[in-house]
């Protein structure tokens, strides 16, 4: 027997929000039903941000560091930020230098914010929109550049005939979530068995959605 030869099976947001329903046992019929799924979606996705990393929600992302400037608003959809560096010059000279991120108790008792010199440490306040701060103060020697990886925020569901900015792993988890969300408010005697299969379903994702790079660990014994 012949395969499809095709591997771009996606859900648009009604068919997704349909499935769901059905789950519940129940048939979306009205302009409300999509509306009430359309804002349970968005706050699903809220929650994801929450649970931990997202892999196709990472990017690297860069920020012109100015000379006398410690302070820089990030972008909104920033989450968090997951590492960063340094980097000097261009091209083939480029330089990256590896920033250690501090805690606001840390960056708070620096005694003087606005020494001079090549950023080594940042700190991150997250706020409504993330703000950044970057220690010592660049200095006007050279041209700075902070090179992160972000963790951005999901995108809003939006129209109906959107796709959701999920991979394709996690469709299977998303009708789940979805379901169980829709459960609370319109079928409470399913809550239960489907909160345990979004569960089970969030679990199986989150499990392949990692990174899977070898890690080697080199014992220290001191000198």
């Amino acid at each position: 027997m012949a395969t499809s030869g095709t591997s771009t099976f996606n859900l648009e947001l009604d068919d997704l929000m349909t499935e769901a329903y059905e789950r519940c046992g129940i048939q979306n019929r009205t302009g409300y039903d999509l509306r009430t799924a359309q804002r349970s979606l968005n706050l699903l996705f809220a929650e994801w941000a929450s649970r931990g990393l997202n892999l196709w929600t990472i990017e690297q992302r860069s920020l012109l560091l100015v000379a006398g400037n410690p302070q820089y608003n990030l972008p909104d959809d920033t989450v968090n930020v997951l590492s960063a560096v340094r980097r000097t010059n261009s091209g083939q000279s480029q330089f990256d230098l590896t920033m250690t991120r501090v805690s606001q108790n840390e960056y708070l008792h620096f005694p003087n914010k606005l020494v001079p010199g090549a950023p080594v440490q940042f700190f991150v306040q997250r706020t409504t929109t993330p703000v950044l701060f970057v220690y010592p103060c660049p200095d006007a020697s050279q041209q700075y550049t902070f090179r992160y990886y972000a963790m951005r925020r999901i995108q809003d569901a939006g129209a109906y005939t959107n796709t959701a900015d999920v991979v394709f792993r996690f469709l299977p988890c998303l009708v789940s979530g979805l379901a169980y969300y829709l459960s609370v408010k319109k079928a409470p005697d399913r809550m239960p068995m489907l909160k345990q299969l979004y569960e089970e379903d969030f679990a199986r994702a989150a499990m392949e959605d990692r990174d899977t790079a070898s890690v080697f660990l080199n014992p220290d014994f001191g000198v």
